[in-house]
């Protein structure tokens, strides 16, 4: 699916969604139910299923009865956003773009910490007032512990790792459909071992070359292949040895800033 589709393609789509028997793996109705950990669960399952069953889309469509099949409507209203969002910044707002093998998520604003300490640094944000009533209504939380959480469901669905980049006065989130170990280039696997190595030390832990091979789905007899991803990390000055003296089976890693 393509980000630039006009109203009528969607709306073509929820009625031919409508005519399925019941939901399927692939597609889920909500009328207005929208905790945010259930999302984040429901796309990532959406996802899995859709790629397990060879579908191109998988659909999570709010505001239709899910045993009728009815259209309701619906009050849902995503993704707090504009917590993080630098109000300063005319003529722009949190821009959510679909693509065929990704999702881009564009804000007004760079931001506060490094892109590269988005899962170990305690949130900022620009807006407090607005983030103080926001959590007051449950809308976010305290601990602004999204982007762990994004990494750790990327991570056990065995996603390539979410990308964060500054376009000059925004910031992005890019988030991949799923794609092989093998599949992935030298970039894509040294943001994978870094995140996971970050993951790891918010969690009081460390990548090992077990973890990594848990993260990505390779089976022990092929351990070389995520030894040399390591490998490839350490080299980039992404992850760094915890103890250099220990025994190559023992090694431990964590993020280069620890």
């Amino acid at each position: 699916m393509t980000a630039d589709r006009p109203t009528e393609y969607f709306i073509g789509l929820v009625h031919e969604l409508r005519k399925l028997p019941s939901e399927t793996e692939w597609v889920e109705f909500k009328h207005n139910r929208a905790e945010p950990e259930e999302i984040g669960e429901y796309l990532s399952a959406l996802a899995n299923s859709a790629a397990l069953l060879g579908k191109i889309n998988a659909y999570a469509a709010w505001g239709v009865d899910n045993a009728t099949h009815d259209i309701l409507g619906t009050t849902f209203n995503p993704a707090n956003a504009l917590i993080h969002q630098d109000m300063f910044v005319t003529g722009a707002g949190p821009m959510v773009e679909i693509f065929d093998d990704r999702i881009e998520i564009t804000n007004p604003g760079e931001p506060l910490i490094d892109t590269q300490r988005f899962v170990d640094t305690p949130p900022k944000s620009r807006n407090e007032a607005l983030a103080s009533l926001m959590r007051r209504f449950r809308i976010c939380e305290e601990r602004g512990s999204g982007i762990d959480k994004v990494v750790e469901q990327v991570e056990f669905f065995q996603l390539p790792a979410p990308y964060f980049e500054v376009p000059q006065g925004f910031t992005r989130a890019v988030m991949f459909a799923h794609k092989p170990l093998r599949a992935m280039d030298k970039a894509e696997r040294v943001r994978a071992c870094y995140l996971h190595a970050c993951l790891k030390w918010v969690m009081r832990d460390y990548l090992t070359n077990t973890s990594l091979r848990e993260r990505f789905g390779v089976q022990e007899k092929n351990k070389a292949i995520i030894s040399r991803c390591i490998r490839e990390a350490v080299e980039k000055g992404a992850i760094r040895p915890f103890d250099e003296g220990a025994a190559r089976k023992l090694m431990k890693y964590v993020p280069f800033w620890s």
